[in-house]
């Protein structure tokens, strides 16, 4: 069972579609006690950081999604939710993250379109288990601030725009993915089914 996490500020409606065609069984809940039954989990998210954490706080979903990570189920976050993984964001303001993985969240600076929206291209840092089976290609992001993880090894992919962007995060059974899979055609879908199967992969050790 996975459980899709509603802290009300995530595109649950896709995601759990997504999760739905792929056929595997989920639940979007905001409640604790079926959180930490569930087999995996997905943090999806839209909108501001700061707003995000509050709401995390207030419904106490932020300590329990940190608790679950601890237990070494596999969680994936994805957009706002890949960043809520990390320490802090400056996002209108300097906020703290989940901290779940070292690195800040910072909004792209240059003399360029802002925010980042469209198709890229994924360049895969070496071989993982999420990208069993795939070749690079096209995944879909829309997003004004981007990752900069402290460690190099916890990324997995990155894209490019104006410069290297965090793409895919990833450490022990922590995962991030700054594009929206549910909403990049195939290559999306892939990548989401492999995290499921590592999910189920977990089950059945």
């Amino acid at each position: 069972m996975i459980a899709i996490i509603d802290y009300g500020m995530g595109n649950l409606h896709s995601v759990s579609k997504a999760v739905e065609r792929l056929g595997v069984d989920y639940v979007v809940t905001s409640d604790e006690g079926e959180l930490m039954q569930a087999d995996g989990a997905i943090l999806p998210g839209v909108g501001a950081f700061g707003d995000a954490m509050h709401n995390l706080h207030e419904t106490g979903l932020g300590e329990a999604v940190r608790y679950y990570a601890q237990s070494g189920k596999p969680l994936l976050g994805i957009c706002l939710g890949m960043q809520l993984l990390f320490s802090h964001s400056d996002e209108h303001g300097y906020h703290k993250g989940l901290d779940l993985l070292p690195g800040s969240v910072e909004r792209f600076q240059g003399d360029y379109k802002v925010p980042h929206m469209g198709w890229n291209r994924l360049h895969f840092r070496g071989q993982h288990p999420l990208f069993n089976g795939l070749e690079e290609g096209h995944v879909y992001f829309v997003h004004s601030y981007h990752v900069k993880p402290e460690l190099e090894s916890d990324l997995l992919a990155y894209t490019d725009y104006h410069q290297p962007v965090s793409a895919i995060v990833g450490r022990g059974q922590v995962y991030g993915m700054q594009f929206h899979p549910e909403k990049s055609g195939p290559l999306g879908m892939q990548l989401l089914d492999n995290y499921l199967q590592l999910v189920q992969k977990r089950i059945r050790v």
